[in-house]
């Protein structure tokens, strides 16, 4: 898969982890965006580097999804807890 699919795949799975865990992100959609962008190769690197399930080069691989979303979940999460709550209200 090119570089600009998996960017598009990033921003689907950005919005996948999105729906799943909803609530205001400190960073808006634009910050939302890319930790959508950023879940996705760390996802697909993890499940190729660890998982020993190589990432196949078809956009509509389940396994590839999965690890994607998985990874834009476990990134939105790290960055809720690091930047979401603010202690000047």
């Amino acid at each position: 898969m090119s570089i600009i699919g998996w960017i598009i795949l990033g921003l689907l799975a950005g919005a996948a982890a999105k729906i799943l865990l909803p609530g205001k992100d400190p960073g808006g959609l634009i910050g939302t965006t890319l930790i959508g962008i950023a879940g996705a190769f760390v996802g697909g690197w993890i499940s190729a580097r660890w998982l020993d399930r190589p990432i196949n080069n078809d956009f509509f691989d389940g396994a590839t999804w999965l690890a994607a979303i998985g990874g834009a979940f476990v990134l939105l999460v790290v960055y809720r807890l690091l930047f979401g709550h603010s202690r000047s209200r």
